[in-house]
C-alpha cells in the first residue's frame, strides 16, 4: 500500500507497524545507517515519515506479515480531530458492508472522504470486521483520555447478570436496550450472549461520533445473526428516542457527576416514579429512566459510582427503589473494573414487577454482593481477575429469589427492615463485613495455625542461627559473564510478549513479567506454545534485572515464558549447582553493586553479578544453607499476612464487645 503523504509516525507506532518491541525500532535505528532520518517531533520521541518507514521495512523484509490496516490507521490519526476520526471510522465501515452506500456525515473533508473509500477498498480486501475492528481499538487507545468505555469483560458480566435475574418467558424474542451506549460495547456483549433467534438491539448515544460507531458496530453483529437494530443518536434522558418501547434488559454505563443533565426542564416528567432526582444525583435519573422502559419481570443492570448508594440527597429515592422491589441487589466491584480505575465501581440490578399468577411475591429484602476481594492491584491501574469475579457474582446472584439458599461468603441477603433507615446506605461492605467475620471454632483454628507457623520459623532459626557465619572473609569471585564465557552456564533474556500473538490454546505456557512479581509472583498471561518466546525450564535459575523487584529463584515446575528484564541461566550440573548460584545471586549487596544507577527502577547488569569459585562439593553445602534462608523467608512472609488478619479479626471482636468478662 502506498502513503504518498508526509504523515509523521513515532518509534511506538513503528514497532506496531513491523510487529515488534520499541527496544527493536530503536536498535535499527542506531545500527543501519539507511533508517529514516528524523523528520520532527524531539530526540526523546522523534517522528518519522510513514512513506520512508514503509519503504525501509520493506526493503530490510520485515514487513512479512503485516496487513495494510496497520499502515492506514497513522493517516486517520492525521486528520486530528477526534470526531472527524470516528467519522470517518464509522463511515468506512459501512462502505466495507456495501460499496454502493452512499455518504452518511457530508461534513467529512475531502482528506476524510479520500482515506474513507482507500480503507473501505482494503477492508472489503483483508476482512471487513477484522479491518473496522481494528481500526476502532485503535481510535479508542488514541482518545482513551477524552472517552469512558465499558471493558469487555465488564459488559460480558452485566449481560449474564440481567440474563439470569430476568423473570418472565425465556423464549420468544429479547430487547435489548443502551440509552447511553458509547460506541456499543454493551449491546454488542448481549448479542454475543444471547443466541437465540429474535434479538432486538435498541440503543442511544448523544455524541455523534460514539453513536456512528455504535452504529457501524452493530451493524455487523447485525449482518451476522440478521438481528434488528436501531441506533439513535440523542440525549436519552432530555429526548427520549424510545418513547413507549418496552425492553426485557436494559444495560446503562452511563456519565458520572453531571450537573447539567436536564433537572429544570424535567422536574415533572412522568419516569419519576419514585421522586424527582436531585440536581446533584443524575445517576437516579437514569435509574429511573432504564425503569421506565422495562416490561413486567424486565431487568435493567447499571454501572453507577459507589457515592450513590449513600448520599443523603438520594435516600428518599432508593428508598422508594428497595420498598417497591425495584432494587434487588447491588454489587460492589473491585478497583480496575472500569474507568475511573481508582474507584470500586458498583452494578445495581434493578427489576420491574412481574404480572402473572406465576409472578413471585414482594421481595423482602436485597441482595448485596462485596466482590472488591477480586482486585489485582498492579503498578499503574488494578484490573480485577475477571474469571473468578464473573463466577463469585453470578454464583450469588443465583440466590436471588431463593430465600431458602445462602450466598456465598462476602454477600447477604438483608432484610428491608434493616436498610430502610435513616440513611438507606445499599453499600455492600457495611453489611457484609459483618457476616463475614470468622466464627469462634474458626478463629481458634487460626490461631492453631500461626503457633504452628511460630514453631517451624523457631526450628528453621535454630538451624540457621547456629551456622558458623565468618566476617572479613575474603573469597575469590567470579562474575556471570565470565561463568558463561567458561561454558558454566547459559544465560538467556526474556522478550516482550508479541503484540499479534498466535491464538492461545490449551497447552499455552503462563508468561512471567516484572510488574507481576511486583504484584503476587504469579504469572498473569498465557502465551501460545508455537511463539518463538524464552523459556524457564525446570531447574533453571531465573534473575529479574531490575533494582526494585530485584530476585533470583530456582524454577520448579512446568516451563514458563520470561517477559523483558527476566533472564533464565541454565547451569553445567558439572560445574554448578543451582541453589548455590541462585543464593549468590540473590544477595542484597550483590545487586546494588551490579546497578546501573541509584534509583530504584534502575536496571542490573547480570553478567557483572559476582559467585563466589568453590568446588561443587562445597556449593552443595552452600546450597543447603540458602535453601534453609529462602525457607525462612517464606514463613516470615506467612507469619506476618496471619499475624495481621488476627489482629484485624481480634480488633473487630473486641471493637463490638465479645469479650466474654
Amino acid at each position: 500500500m502506498s502513503t504518498p503523504d508526509v504523515v509523521p509516525v513515532n518509534l511506538a507506532e513503528i514497532a506496531r507497524i513491523a510487529g515488534v518491541g520499541r527496544a527493536a525500532v530503536s536498535n535499527w535505528r542506531r545500527r543501519h545507517d539507511s533508517f529514516p532520518t528524523r523528520i520532527g517531533g524531539t530526540d526523546v520521541s522523534p517522528q518519522f515519515s510513514l512513506a520512508e518507514v514503509e519503504q525501509w521495512l520493506r526493503d530490510n523484509g520485515k514487513l512479512r506479515d503485516v496487513g495494510g490496516k496497520e499502515l492506514l490507521w497513522p493517516r486517520f490519526e492525521l486528520l486530528g480531530s477526534r470526531n472527524e476520526s470516528g467519522l470517518a471510522v464509522a463511515e468506512a465501515a459501512r462502505r466495507m458492508r456495501s460499496s454502493r452506500a452512499r455518504i452518511s456525515h457530508p461534513e467529512l473533508s475531502p482528506q476524510a472522504r479520500e482515506l474513507v473509500a482507500e480503507a473501505a477498498k482494503l477492508g472489503r480486501a483483508e476482512g471487513p470486521r477484522d479491518t473496522f475492528e481494528f481500526l476502532l481499538q485503535r481510535w479508542l487507545e488514541t482518545h482513551v483520555r477524552q472517552l469512558s468505555t465499558t471493558p469487555p469483560p465488564l459488559a460480558t458480566l452485566m449481560t449474564r447478570i440481567a440474563l439470569t435475574a430476568r423473570l418472565g418467558p425465556q423464549n420468544g424474542g429479547l430487547t435489548v436496550l443502551d440509552p447511553a451506549c458509547g460506541t456499543g460495547h454493551l449491546a454488542a456483549a448481549a448479542a454475543q450472549e444471547y443466541d437465540a433467534p429474535g434479538l432486538e438491539l435498541l440503543a442511544c448515544e448523544r455524541d455523534p461520533a460514539l453513536a456512528a460507531l455504535a452504529s457501524a458496530r452493530l451493524g455487523f453483529v447485525a449482518d451476522d445473526r440478521h438481528i434488528r437494530t436501531r441506533i439513535a443518536t440523542a440525549d436519552a434522558l432530555r429526548e427520549d428516542p424510545f418513547t413507549g418501547a418496552k425492553a426485557d434488559i436494559a444495560l446503562c454505563n452511563p456519565p458520572f457527576n453531571e450537573r447539567d443533565w436536564g433537572y429544570e426542564e424535567l422536574a415533572t416528567d412522568q419516569r419519576w416514579t419514585h421522586g424527582l432526582p436531585p440536581r446533584t444525583e443524575p445517576e437516579l435519573a437514569w435509574v429511573q429512566h432504564l425503569l421506565s422502559h422495562l416490561r413486567p419481570g424486565g431487568v435493567a443492570v447499571v454501572v453507577l459510582p459507589p457515592a450513590v448508594a449513600s448520599r443523603k440527597a438520594g435516600r428518599r429515592i432508593r428508598g422508594s427503589l428497595l420498598r417497591t422491589g425495584a432494587l434487588r441487589a447491588v454489587v460492589s466491584l473491585p478497583p480496575g473494573s472500569a474507568q475511573p480505575h481508582s474507584v470500586s465501581l458498583q452494578l445495581w440490578v434493578l427489576r420491574a414487577a412481574a404480572d402473572g399468577p406465576a409472578a413471585p411475591p414482594p421481595s423482602q429484602d436485597a441482595l448485596l454482593v462485596d466482590a472488591t476481594g477480586f482486585a489485582r492491584p498492579g503498578t499503574r491501574e488494578p484490573s480485577p481477575d475477571w474469571d473468578a469475579l464473573g463466577s463469585f457474582v453470578l454464583t450469588a446472584l443465583a440466590t436471588l429469589d431463593h430465600s431458602d439458599q445462602e450466598p456465598p461468603e462476602s454477600a447477604v441477603r438483608v432484610p428491608l427492615l434493616d436498610l430502610l433507615d435513616d440513611e438507606v446506605d445499599v453499600t455492600p461492605g457495611r453489611y457484609t463485613a459483618s457476616a463475614s467475620e470468622p466464627s469462634s471454632k474458626e478463629l481458634a483454628n487460626k490461631w492453631s495455625e500461626f503457633g504452628a507457623l511460630l514453631s517451624d520459623l523457631a526450628d528453621q532459626a535454630q538451624h540457621l542461627s547456629v551456622l558458623d557465619v565468618e566476617t572479613g572473609t575474603q573469597q575469590t569471585t567470579t562474575t556471570v559473564g565470565d561463568l558463561v564465557k567458561a561454558g558454566a552456564l547459559t544465560l538467556r533474556t526474556g522478550q516482550q510478549p508479541p503484540e499479534k500473538s498466535a491464538p492461545v490454546s490449551g497447552n499455552a505456557v503462563p508468561l512471567l513479567t516484572i510488574a507481576d512479581l511486583l504484584l503476587d509472583g504469579a504469572p498473569s498471561a498465557l502465551l501460545a506454545t508455537q511463539s518463538a518466546h524464552t523459556l524457564a525450564e525446570k531447574g533453571d535459575v531465573v534473575v529479574a534485572g531490575v533494582t526494585r523487584a530485584f530476585k533470583a529463584w530456582v524454577h520448579e515446575g512446568a516451563p514458563m515464558a520470561l517477559g523483558p528484564q527476566l533472564y533464565t541461566l541454565r547451569v553445567d550440573s558439572e560445574k554448578l549447582d543451582p541453589h548455590f548460584l541462585a543464593g549468590c545471586l540473590s544477595a542484597p549487596a550483590n545487586g546494588r553493586q551490579a546497578g546501573t544507577h541509584a534509583s530504584s527502577s534502575s536496571r542490573v547488569d547480570i553478567r557483572r553479578l559476582q559467585v563466589l569459585q568453590l568446588p561443587l562439593e562445597k556449593q552443595m553445602v552452600y546450597a543447603d544453607a540458602f535453601r534453609r534462608l529462602r525457607a525462612f523467608e517464606a514463613l516470615v512472609a506467612r507469619a506476618e499476612r496471619s499475624g495481621q488478619g488476627l489482629v484485624s479479626d481480634m480488633s473487630d471482636r473486641l471493637a463490638a464487645g465479645g469479650l466474654a468478662t
